[in-house]
């Protein structure tokens, strides 16, 4: 994939292509900019997303399918209702990536 600008952009590009009732990874989203070591620099970028509704932040969860990283108040419990609100099933802070996950980014 080639860049479309910086990497946080390039984040915030791909994440915002997760659509309603899916979920993708931090790692799904390093790896397809090329940056498979990158997982907890995509972390650190959703963490100041500065367009929340924009960027569906609430829609990347970790590699194990659970539900981490969510700074809006409320925390793991919002983005948990969020989820729901959106058609994923969530238990006990986990999501089943191999019903919901989201990995057919647009380059």
């Amino acid at each position: 994939m080639k860049s479309k600008g910086t990497f946080a952009e390039d984040v915030y590009r791909l994440t915002s292509q997760i659509p309603e009732g899916r979920v993708s990874t931090y790692g799904a989203i390093a790896k397809q900019l090329k940056k498979p070591k990158a997982s907890r620099a995509v972390g650190r970028i959703l963490a100041s997303n500065p367009r929340p509704i924009v960027v569906p932040c609430h829609r990347v969860v970790s590699g194990d399918g659970g539900l981490s990283g969510y700074s809006a108040p409320g925390g793991l419990a919002t983005k948990a209702r969020i989820l729901k609100r959106e058609g994923v099933e969530v238990e006990d802070l986990r999501v089943d990536l191999s019903r919901y996950m989201f990995s057919d980014f647009e380059p």
